[in-house]
Protein backbone atom coordinates (compact mmCIF):
# COMPACT_ATOMS: atom_id res chain seq x y z
CA UNK A 1 0.00 0.00 0.00
CA UNK A 2 2.80 2.23 0.76
CA UNK A 3 3.45 2.60 -3.29
CA UNK A 4 -0.27 2.90 -4.54
CA UNK A 5 0.14 6.39 -5.44
CA UNK A 6 3.95 6.19 -6.69
CA UNK A 7 4.96 7.76 -9.56
CA UNK A 8 9.17 7.21 -8.79
CA UNK A 9 10.96 6.30 -11.87
CA UNK A 10 8.44 6.96 -14.54
CA UNK A 11 8.92 9.35 -17.44
CA UNK A 12 6.23 11.65 -18.36
CA UNK A 13 5.48 14.73 -20.82
CA UNK A 14 3.08 17.23 -19.85
CA UNK A 15 2.56 20.07 -22.67
CA UNK A 16 1.22 23.27 -21.05
CA UNK A 17 3.91 22.57 -18.51
CA UNK A 18 5.82 26.15 -17.98
CA UNK A 19 2.68 27.32 -16.41
CA UNK A 20 -1.03 27.35 -15.06
CA UNK A 21 -2.45 23.74 -14.81
CA UNK A 22 0.46 22.52 -16.52
CA UNK A 23 2.84 23.40 -14.01
CA UNK A 24 1.21 22.59 -11.69
CA UNK A 25 1.27 18.83 -12.63
CA UNK A 26 4.63 18.91 -13.62
CA UNK A 27 6.26 20.32 -10.44
CA UNK A 28 4.13 17.70 -8.64
CA UNK A 29 5.49 14.90 -10.83
CA UNK A 30 8.46 16.30 -10.73
CA UNK A 31 8.79 16.41 -6.45
CA UNK A 32 7.36 12.54 -7.01
CA UNK A 33 10.13 11.90 -8.24
CA UNK A 34 9.26 11.08 -11.68
CA UNK A 35 11.32 12.34 -15.07
CA UNK A 36 9.55 15.42 -16.81
CA UNK A 37 9.96 17.06 -19.77
CA UNK A 38 7.85 20.25 -20.03
CA UNK A 39 6.75 21.35 -23.76
CA UNK A 40 5.70 25.21 -24.48
CA UNK A 41 5.89 27.75 -27.01
CA UNK A 42 8.18 30.18 -25.51
CA UNK A 43 11.79 28.34 -25.32
CA UNK A 44 13.13 31.17 -22.84
CA UNK A 45 10.16 30.64 -20.43
CA UNK A 46 10.00 26.81 -20.98
CA UNK A 47 13.79 26.67 -20.07
CA UNK A 48 13.70 28.61 -17.07
CA UNK A 49 10.68 26.78 -15.54
CA UNK A 50 12.57 23.56 -16.14
CA UNK A 51 15.65 24.83 -14.46
CA UNK A 52 13.54 25.90 -11.61
CA UNK A 53 11.72 22.43 -11.60
CA UNK A 54 15.44 20.79 -11.56
CA UNK A 55 16.16 21.72 -8.25
CA UNK A 56 13.64 19.44 -6.96
CA UNK A 57 14.28 16.85 -9.47
CA UNK A 58 14.57 16.11 -13.39
CA UNK A 59 12.64 18.25 -15.98
CA UNK A 60 13.37 18.82 -19.46
CA UNK A 61 11.95 21.92 -21.44
CA UNK A 62 11.34 21.33 -25.31
CA UNK A 63 10.00 24.48 -27.32
CA UNK A 64 6.81 23.37 -29.77
CA UNK A 65 3.82 25.32 -31.12
CA UNK A 66 1.65 22.45 -30.78
CA UNK A 67 -0.89 24.43 -32.86
CA UNK A 68 1.55 22.99 -36.25
CA UNK A 69 0.81 19.79 -37.22
CA UNK A 70 4.36 19.54 -38.18
CA UNK A 71 5.52 20.86 -34.23
CA UNK A 72 3.18 18.14 -32.70
CA UNK A 73 5.07 15.09 -35.20
CA UNK A 74 8.58 16.68 -33.96
CA UNK A 75 7.73 16.73 -30.78
CA UNK A 76 7.00 12.93 -30.49
CA UNK A 77 9.96 12.81 -32.06
CA UNK A 78 11.75 13.57 -29.92
CA UNK A 79 10.54 11.75 -27.34
CA UNK A 80 10.73 9.01 -28.91
CA UNK A 81 14.63 9.50 -29.92
CA UNK A 82 15.09 10.24 -26.55
CA UNK A 83 13.42 7.98 -24.67
CA UNK A 84 11.49 5.61 -26.69
CA UNK A 85 8.72 4.80 -24.20
CA UNK A 86 6.79 7.07 -22.52
CA UNK A 87 4.71 6.09 -19.12
CA UNK A 88 2.63 9.26 -19.12
CA UNK A 89 1.35 11.69 -21.91
CA UNK A 90 -0.59 15.07 -19.73
CA UNK A 91 -2.33 16.47 -23.31
CA UNK A 92 -3.00 20.40 -21.25
CA UNK A 93 -1.79 23.28 -23.56
CA UNK A 94 -5.01 24.92 -24.84
CA UNK A 95 -6.36 28.40 -26.25
CA UNK A 96 -9.04 30.30 -24.82
CA UNK A 97 -10.72 33.14 -26.64
CA UNK A 98 -14.17 35.39 -25.03
CA UNK A 99 -16.08 37.75 -27.01
CA UNK A 100 -20.02 38.49 -27.62
CA UNK A 101 -21.45 36.06 -30.10
CA UNK A 102 -22.10 38.72 -32.02
CA UNK A 103 -18.73 39.84 -32.48
CA UNK A 104 -16.99 36.00 -32.65
CA UNK A 105 -14.98 35.53 -35.35
CA UNK A 106 -14.18 32.31 -36.69
CA UNK A 107 -10.80 32.58 -36.54
CA UNK A 108 -11.05 31.64 -32.84
CA UNK A 109 -13.05 28.36 -33.87
CA UNK A 110 -10.01 27.65 -35.75
CA UNK A 111 -7.60 28.84 -33.00
CA UNK A 112 -8.70 26.90 -30.34
CA UNK A 113 -10.58 23.78 -31.50
CA UNK A 114 -7.81 23.24 -33.33
CA UNK A 115 -5.13 23.39 -30.58
CA UNK A 116 -7.50 22.01 -27.75
CA UNK A 117 -8.70 19.05 -29.67
CA UNK A 118 -6.83 18.31 -33.07
CA UNK A 119 -3.72 18.81 -31.23
CA UNK A 120 -4.68 16.40 -28.63
CA UNK A 121 -5.23 14.03 -31.41
CA UNK A 122 -2.68 14.29 -33.55
CA UNK A 123 0.22 14.11 -30.34
CA UNK A 124 -1.25 11.02 -28.55
CA UNK A 125 -1.27 9.24 -31.91
CA UNK A 126 1.68 10.22 -32.66
CA UNK A 127 3.06 9.01 -28.97
CA UNK A 128 1.16 5.66 -28.55
CA UNK A 129 3.94 3.36 -29.90
CA UNK A 130 6.21 4.89 -27.08
CA UNK A 131 3.00 4.46 -24.79
CA UNK A 132 2.31 1.08 -26.08
CA UNK A 133 6.18 0.49 -25.39
CA UNK A 134 6.18 1.62 -21.55
CA UNK A 135 2.88 0.10 -20.90
CA UNK A 136 1.87 -3.70 -18.76
CA UNK A 137 -1.73 -4.96 -17.99
CA UNK A 138 -0.71 -4.96 -14.85
CA UNK A 139 0.68 -0.83 -15.14
CA UNK A 140 -0.40 0.74 -18.28
CA UNK A 141 0.33 3.66 -19.58
CA UNK A 142 -1.36 6.58 -19.07
CA UNK A 143 -3.03 9.46 -20.89
CA UNK A 144 -4.18 12.29 -18.88
CA UNK A 145 -6.28 15.00 -20.66
CA UNK A 146 -6.93 18.52 -19.37
CA UNK A 147 -10.85 19.59 -20.06
CA UNK A 148 -12.34 21.82 -17.98
CA UNK A 149 -15.84 22.43 -16.38
CA UNK A 150 -16.85 24.60 -19.28
CA UNK A 151 -17.39 21.23 -21.04
CA UNK A 152 -19.81 19.62 -18.35
CA UNK A 153 -21.98 23.01 -17.27
CA UNK A 154 -22.48 26.14 -20.00
CA UNK A 155 -19.96 28.86 -18.64
CA UNK A 156 -20.59 32.22 -17.47
CA UNK A 157 -18.48 33.90 -20.00
CA UNK A 158 -18.48 34.04 -23.67
CA UNK A 159 -16.40 31.38 -24.18
CA UNK A 160 -18.00 29.66 -27.01
CA UNK A 161 -15.31 28.08 -28.64
CA UNK A 162 -13.55 26.79 -25.38
CA UNK A 163 -16.37 25.19 -23.87
CA UNK A 164 -17.38 23.25 -27.32
CA UNK A 165 -13.70 22.33 -27.62
CA UNK A 166 -13.41 20.97 -23.60
CA UNK A 167 -16.70 18.91 -24.05
CA UNK A 168 -15.12 17.69 -27.52
CA UNK A 169 -12.18 16.78 -25.20
CA UNK A 170 -14.35 15.00 -22.60
CA UNK A 171 -15.83 12.90 -25.44
CA UNK A 172 -12.41 12.04 -27.58
CA UNK A 173 -11.08 11.29 -23.75
CA UNK A 174 -14.23 8.57 -23.63
CA UNK A 175 -13.49 7.40 -27.66
CA UNK A 176 -9.47 6.97 -27.07
CA UNK A 177 -9.95 5.10 -23.88
CA UNK A 178 -12.10 2.11 -26.04
CA UNK A 179 -9.22 2.12 -28.95
CA UNK A 180 -6.41 1.79 -26.86
CA UNK A 181 -7.50 -0.01 -24.23
CA UNK A 182 -6.27 -3.42 -26.11
CA UNK A 183 -2.37 -1.15 -26.37
CA UNK A 184 -2.19 -1.20 -22.59
CA UNK A 185 -2.85 2.68 -22.51
CA UNK A 186 -5.75 3.91 -20.53
CA UNK A 187 -6.97 7.54 -21.30
CA UNK A 188 -8.61 10.23 -18.47
CA UNK A 189 -9.96 13.65 -18.52
CA UNK A 190 -9.56 15.95 -15.64
CA UNK A 191 -11.74 19.02 -15.76
CA UNK A 192 -10.85 22.03 -13.30
CA UNK A 193 -12.67 24.49 -12.08
CA UNK A 194 -11.26 27.64 -11.24
CA UNK A 195 -7.73 27.52 -10.79
CA UNK A 196 -5.04 30.38 -10.24
CA UNK A 197 -3.39 30.23 -13.49
CA UNK A 198 -2.72 32.59 -16.85
CA UNK A 199 -5.81 31.99 -18.18
CA UNK A 200 -7.70 32.35 -15.26
CA UNK A 201 -5.93 35.75 -14.23
CA UNK A 202 -8.28 38.39 -15.25
CA UNK A 203 -11.80 36.38 -13.94
CA UNK A 204 -10.56 36.07 -10.95
CA UNK A 205 -9.31 39.67 -10.44
CA UNK A 206 -12.70 40.41 -11.80
CA UNK A 207 -14.83 38.01 -10.21
CA UNK A 208 -12.68 36.01 -7.39
CA UNK A 209 -14.81 36.68 -4.71
CA UNK A 210 -18.30 35.80 -6.34
CA UNK A 211 -16.51 32.61 -7.71
CA UNK A 212 -14.80 31.39 -4.47
CA UNK A 213 -18.35 32.25 -2.21
CA UNK A 214 -20.67 30.57 -4.99
CA UNK A 215 -17.94 27.19 -4.46
CA UNK A 216 -19.36 24.91 -2.55
CA UNK A 217 -16.19 23.88 -0.68
CA UNK A 218 -15.80 27.17 -0.44
CA UNK A 219 -12.21 28.07 -2.30
CA UNK A 220 -10.59 28.44 -5.37
CA UNK A 221 -8.58 25.43 -6.49
CA UNK A 222 -4.52 24.78 -5.26
CA UNK A 223 -2.16 23.34 -6.85
CA UNK A 224 -1.34 19.95 -4.97
CA UNK A 225 -5.66 19.80 -5.42
CA UNK A 226 -3.95 19.57 -9.87
CA UNK A 227 -0.92 17.41 -8.51
CA UNK A 228 -3.26 15.32 -6.53
CA UNK A 229 -5.26 14.07 -9.42
CA UNK A 230 -2.91 13.43 -11.66
CA UNK A 231 -0.61 11.53 -9.21
CA UNK A 232 -3.93 9.30 -8.76
CA UNK A 233 -4.14 8.76 -12.03
CA UNK A 234 -0.61 8.02 -13.56
CA UNK A 235 0.10 5.79 -10.43
CA UNK A 236 -0.93 2.31 -9.18
CA UNK A 237 -3.62 4.01 -7.90
CA UNK A 238 -5.46 4.84 -10.97
CA UNK A 239 -4.56 1.69 -13.18
CA UNK A 240 -7.80 0.44 -13.24
CA UNK A 241 -9.51 3.56 -14.36
CA UNK A 242 -9.89 4.58 -18.24
CA UNK A 243 -12.36 7.07 -20.26
CA UNK A 244 -13.39 9.03 -17.28
CA UNK A 245 -14.24 12.52 -16.67
CA UNK A 246 -13.08 13.72 -13.13
CA UNK A 247 -14.24 17.18 -12.22
CA UNK A 248 -11.94 18.93 -9.71
CA UNK A 249 -13.62 22.15 -8.64
CA UNK A 250 -14.97 22.38 -5.33
CA UNK A 251 -17.82 20.28 -6.45
CA UNK A 252 -19.40 23.41 -8.77
CA UNK A 253 -20.32 21.27 -11.25
CA UNK A 254 -21.44 18.39 -9.13
CA UNK A 255 -23.61 20.00 -6.64
CA UNK A 256 -25.49 22.75 -8.73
Amino acid sequence: MKDLFSIQGKTALVTGGSSGIGYMIARGFVEAGAKVYIASRKQDVCEEVAAELSEVGECIPLAADLQLDSECVRLSGEIKSREGALDILVNNAGANWAAPMSEFPSSAWDKVLGLNVKAVFELTRELVPALEAAGTSEDPARVINIGSIDGLTPPLLDTFSYSASKAAVHHLTRVLAKKLAEKNITVNAVAPGPFQSRMMKATLENFGESIKDSTPLGRIGRPEDMAGIAIYLASRAGAYVTGAVIPVDGGNSTTT
